[in-house]
């Protein structure tokens, strides 16, 4: 069969490419044509365009680039109907998504969602859309299948989160050979994971570089993200006692003994490898104090939201600081924290369903447009 998969940012990247492959298990004869990134393309397949030219993030910033985006909308439309895929499958990137979504049920096409929009945080009248629009729903989250069933009486499909599968498949690496490869020395490593746009990784990263001074018996690693390249990253490469690797998240991330995140799917990745962390989130001044007003969370990182509670420190906007930063790593490399961290950490996993996500949704997309309907 035909797949037609619409992935806008690095994390529906890595669950794109996870999904092709499972498809491609119960689908040997399985075509993909996509919008993501890298590890789509090396999953198989025709790349229609990178998720680099697509992520706009904030209120201003999408209305600055509004042009561009309609465009790819138009283009995106014209592709599939080309293409004529037997399923359209979106993952996340709500914004674009469901834009397509309404113009593809109009025209008859299966659409299948894979990992759901945040509605539950803000714009919960997309239900309507995605009620209209979706014939499918698969979610990752676990108070997500309440919030769409007994909420909004929308059956969906909690498969699991693949960021579990990601992580247990991940080859284990060797922390000295890792070091030596990376021009690292032997002292303890704090990884620094600034996002994937770069808007938010200036931002992030001056802030976050700023602490390397107070931590001397540390090493500070930038996790490069695989859109970037690595002379974006020399500005911030002059401070002392701050590294650089690229495209090795998880590698890094397996010998850190600390991290300082962007608030985002890499809070949830790091939790996941059972990293101490402390959530940063700065953004554009006026989208902030939009987004402040019409988000309705009592938290802004996965990990804290999953388990409803305060697992781990959350810097936002203008607590996002030096000395707020520095008191929070301190406190993040002291063993009592780090025991109540890790206990925190297992009780996450449990909550996320185990493994075989990829594997679930694989198998029910290719049921459901084999048969045309499926049971929930």
């Amino acid at each position: 069969m035909k797949y037609y998969l619409i992935a806008g940012e690095a994390s529906g990247d890595l669950h794109g490419a996870n999904l092709m492959k499972a498809l491609t298990k119960v689908d040997p004869e399985a075509e993909f044509r996509f919008w993501g990134g890298d590890l789509m393309k090396a999953a198989g397949g025709t790349e229609v365009k990178h998720y680099r030219d697509l992520a706009f993030m904030g209120f201003l910033e999408v209305i600055m680039n509004l042009g561009t985006i309609l465009k790819n909308i138009k283009f995106c439309k014209s592709d599939i109907a080309s293409f004529n895929p037997d399923v359209i499958i979106f993952i996340d990137y709500p914004g674009f998504n469901l834009r397509i979504a309404k113009w593809a049920r109009q025209k008859g096409y299966r659409t299948h969602y894979y990992i759901s929009p945040q509605i539950w945080a803000w714009k919960e009248g997309r239900i309507k859309d995605i009620k209209r629009d979706i014939d499918e729903m698969y979610v990752i989250l676990p108070f997500e299948k309440d919030f769409y069933e007994k909420k909004h009486n929308f059956p969906v499909h909690f498969v699991g989160h693949p960021l579990i599968d990601a992580i247990h498949n991940r080859v284990q690496i060797d922390p000295e050979t890792f070091k030596n490869e990376n021009g690292l020395d032997n002292r303890p490593i704090i990884a620094l994971l600034p996002g994937s746009r770069k808007q938010e990784i200036k931002k992030m990263l001056e802030i976050m570089i700023s602490v390397a001074k107070d931590f001397k018996d540390y090493q500070f690693v930038i996790a490069g993200a695989p859109s970037q390249e690595k002379s974006f990253y020399e500005t911030f490469l002059t401070t002392k006692n701050v590294h650089f690797v690229t495209n090795k998240t998880y590698d890094l991330l397996s010998i850190s003994e600390a991290a300082l995140v962007t608030s985002g799917t890499a809070t949830l990745e790091t939790a996941l490898l059972k990293v101490p962390q402390v959530v940063c989130y700065k953004g554009n001044r006026v989208s902030y104090e939009i987004a402040k007003r019409v988000i309705n969370l009592d938290y802004i990182s996965l990990v804290n939201l999953i388990l409803n509670k305060t697992v781990v420190a959350e810097l936002i906007q203008s607590d996002f600081n030096s000395k707020k930063l520095k008191e929070a790593l301190k406190e993040i490399l002291t063993p009592e924290k780090r025991t109540e961290l890790f206990s925190d950490y297992y009780d996450l996993e449990k909550a996320l369903g185990g493994q075989g996500a990829s594997e679930n949704t694989a198998k029910l997309i290719y049921k459901a447009t084999q048969d045309g309907i499926i049971e929930h």
